[in-house]
């Protein structure tokens, strides 16, 4: 870690990363090349997590959460990005579902779902995207029709986080189609009801061990216990969190980041070319130092981010530039460190050959970062 570039923390959010920053460099970075290899979903690393209070990091206590803002939250998925981004990746998925059961769950909802999933004890799934709905949200074709005893789901969704192993998945779904996206609702759907499918599990470029797939919904009755929230501010519910999530992506980018730089100082040192370390050479200095500023700037503005969201304030614009820069901060980045590190670089089993792949899907999901962009020049131009 590169301290000159650390930002002031308060004593919680320092705690939260150094505990953070020990757990990654004794549980994490070891075994990350045989996650990625393997594509094997750690269920023990995600136990311990839940043990040592990653998750749940911005959900009230009361709820079973640690209440410690969306600071906080960054800190600790810079810290997990570093490690793995698979491994941060859950720990986002988590903070959004729980995000969305904490403000709109029901008690009973919240026990039977936010307490397990907080305690490692259940898995979760957020299902969004479709066929013909990825940016646009608003296309979603997946009906949940009412019913005399609840309602009755039916529909597919796409390139679903968790899909082949979820426990449950929180739904998107149309309940009036004549009004839109404000015709839109949540349920929380358990994978053992009848009608509920998955599809393959997909094989992805890179943050392997975070399984992909599809799932489907063939009738799937519900009772009226399901809905979450208002019936027709499902739209509304998810836009709402993915702020919080788009800040979660830019803090692991950033991780992604600080990890390519770190291996790539460490590789300067001790490669030699022309009877001299590579890091004697101005070439390899500058690339160091592009990423060190990448890194920084990136940080700075998750920083930025969080902090507004968590003095209670919209931060819709901010949370898409951080996104924006730090996704393709990420992608621009690792691929110096791939060059600095030669033919080793492009070897599989290397770290910033694994980190290379990894970050590209930051420019992706979460919202891709020409949606960003248009987020962002929509609010200049309002």
């Amino acid at each position: 870690m590169t301290p000159w570039l650390d930002l002031p923390l308060s004593e919680m959010q320092t705690m939260i990363r150094e505990s953070a920053r020990t757990f990654v460099n004794e549980r994490v970075r070891p075994i990350a090349a045989e996650l990625d290899e393997t594509e094997r979903y750690p269920a023990e690393i995600y136990q311990e997590m839940a043990q040592l209070g990653m998750f749940g990091i911005t959900i009230p206590e009361a709820h079973g959460g640690v209440d410690a803002g969306t600071l906080a939250y960054a800190v600790l998925m810079e810290e997990l990005g570093r490690g793995y981004a698979s491994v941060a990746d859950q720990c986002g998925l988590i903070e959004l579902v729980s995000s969305l059961l904490s403000e709109h769950g029901t008690l009973e909802q919240r026990e039977r779902y936010l307490v397990p999933l907080l305690r490692g004890a259940r898995r979760c799934a957020y299902a969004i995207t479709e066929a013909e709905a990825g940016s646009d949200v608003g296309g979603i074709h997946t009906t949940a029709t009412k019913t005399p005893g609840g309602w009755e789901l039916s529909g597919a969704k796409l390139w679903i986080h968790n899909a082949p192993i979820a426990d449950f998945a929180v739904v998107l779904t149309r309940t009036s189609v004549e009004l839109g996206k404000r015709g839109m609702s949540i349920f929380i759907v358990d994978a053992d009801l009848p009608g509920f499918g998955r599809g393959r599990k997909e094989h992805k470029m890179g943050q392997r061990a975070s399984p992909l797939g599809a799932l489907s919904f063939d009738k799937v009755p519900l009772s009226d216990d399901a809905l979450l929230g208002t019936p027709g501010q499902g739209f509304k519910m998810m836009m709402n969190v993915l702020d919080k999530g788009r800040i979660g992506i830019s803090a692991l980018a950033v991780g992604i980041v600080q990890a390519a730089l770190e291996a790539s100082i460490d590789y300067a040192k001790i490669r030699h070319q022309f009877k001299q370390p590579i890091a004697d050479f101005q070439a390899v200095q500058w690339m160091l130092a592009d990423m060190a500023k990448a890194a920084h700037a990136a940080r700075l503005m998750t920083h930025a981010a969080a902090s507004k969201m968590d003095r209670g304030e919209r931060a819709s614009v901010e949370a898409s530039m951080a996104k924006c820069f730090a996704g393709d901060a990420a992608v621009e980045q690792t691929a110096n460190a791939v060059q600095i590190h030669g033919g080793m670089g492009y070897t599989r089993g290397v770290e910033v050959e694994r980190l290379y792949r990894d970050a590209k899907i930051t420019q992706i999901y979460e919202g891709t970062n020409q949606i960003q962009r248009m987020i962002i020049a929509r609010a200049l131009l309002a």
